[in-house]
């Protein structure tokens, strides 16, 4: 149904008003996902004329989009949307930002560690000297990252465990938010073997001091970019830092499209919103963010890679990481991460006027405010 927007306004304040406990009907299910339909279609509508303004915009078989030469795309993402997948190692529970955008904001002191001696591959835990029967009793992947969640915390600690996927051929990169990196640590992660160093340069609001560890990054790893969810905070900073971030010689910028769960979503109070496929909710000024990025690379000719990773690529990488596991046809782990949808975190996009519903229509009978709807 092709719900209007002040009748998708008025069921949103009632299933706001609702207890926590209380789940909705399934003629009010139909009501909640007509709305999010309605809101989704009328982003995508916005998205789609936002990408027709960006000169020389290409895609990866349909699975991201990115403006740039092919040569500095970065291949972590290569494995990630067609390789065997995003294969993440686990070990430092700990890290020294507090950011309002991060999946685990709030909750920094109640992450489980994972063990002295031990790191998480594939949610198994193993001993660096486990390593050799590792990669000689299963098939290599294409590549892995190191997250969770600052590794120069103990960044010591990586050098051995990079330097054994270094040598089994294994394509290795690494997040950070930088502001613990040395000349000397870049140093020996390059020595390591790191193919790949991503800077969440927004954690950081774009600081003098990451940037120059960027440009040193660089003399060391083969590959190096930055990979941060796009907010107007870091907007605004990297506008004013655009010309010493491009001096670096980074080869990339992922632009991630932020998305919200319980722990940070109250940081984002006010914003409008949008439900992706029904699954992860995110701001829409996010990859509007992006698109202006990718619009002012294009014009201006930088030479590096600007990647749209939005909803639509996690999706894409889902897919194609169930498909190389051998999964049924359709199968994904992509999905909604709140349990209970929050729909009072909706009525601001709804009581948004730059936001219009591409079609509305009257709601049939049995739906409409007023009605007892089961």
């Amino acid at each position: 149904m092709k719900i209007s927007k002040k009748d998708a306004l008025t069921w949103f304040q009632f299933f706001a008003e609702l207890p926590e406990d209380e789940p909705l009907m399934p003629r009010q299910q139909e009501l909640a996902y007509a709305v999010f339909a309605q809101i989704e279609d009328a982003v995508d509508a916005r998205n789609e004329r936002l990408m027709k303004e960006i000169p020389g915009l290409k895609t990866l078989k349909g699975r991201t989009c990115y403006v740039g030469g092919e040569d500095r795309f970065p291949k972590g993402c290569l494995s990630c949307l067609m390789g065997t997948g995003l294969s993440a190692i686990r070990k430092t529970n700990k890290c020294n930002l507090n950011c309002p955008f991060c999946y685990d904001y709030g909750e920094m002191d109640a992450i489980p560690p994972i063990g002295e001696g031990l790191w998480e591959i594939g949610g198994t835990k193993f001993y660096e000297r486990d390593l050799p029967l590792l990669l000689s009793v299963q098939k290599h992947p294409t590549g892995v990252s190191y997250v969770y969640l600052e590794p120069f915390m103990e960044i010591e600690k990586y050098y051995g465990i990079i330097r054994t996927f270094h040598e089994a051929g294994v394509h290795q990169h690494l997040y950070t938010n930088g502001t613990l990196a040395t000349p000397e640590t870049l140093r020996a992660l390059g020595e390591a073997g790191l193919d790949e160093l991503r800077f969440n340069l927004g954690a950081s609001g774009c600081s003098d001091q990451v940037i120059a560890l960027m440009a040193t990054a660089k003399k060391y790893i083969p590959q190096v970019g930055v990979e941060t969810p796009m907010t107007p905070a870091f907007y605004k900073a990297f506008l004013q830092k655009k010309q010493a971030v491009l001096d670096t010689g980074i080869d990339f910028i992922n632009c991630a499209e932020l998305h919200l769960n319980p722990n940070n979503i109250d940081n984002y109070a006010g914003e409008s919103l949008y439900l992706c496929r029904q699954g992860y909710v995110s701001p829409i000024w996010s990859r509007e963010i992006t698109f202006a990025i990718m619009r002012m690379a294009a014009q201006e000719g930088w030479n590096l890679v600007v990647h749209d990773c939005s909803n639509h690529t996690k999706f894409a990488r889902d897919l194609n990481l169930r498909a190389k596991e051998g999964g049924w046809f359709g199968a994904s782990s992509y999905g909604c991460e709140f349990d209970r949808m929050p729909y009072a975190a909706f009525l601001p996009v709804l009581q948004d006027d730059s936001l219009s519903f591409l079609e509305e229509e009257e709601l049939p009978h049995g739906y409409r405010p007023g009605e007892l709807v089961f």
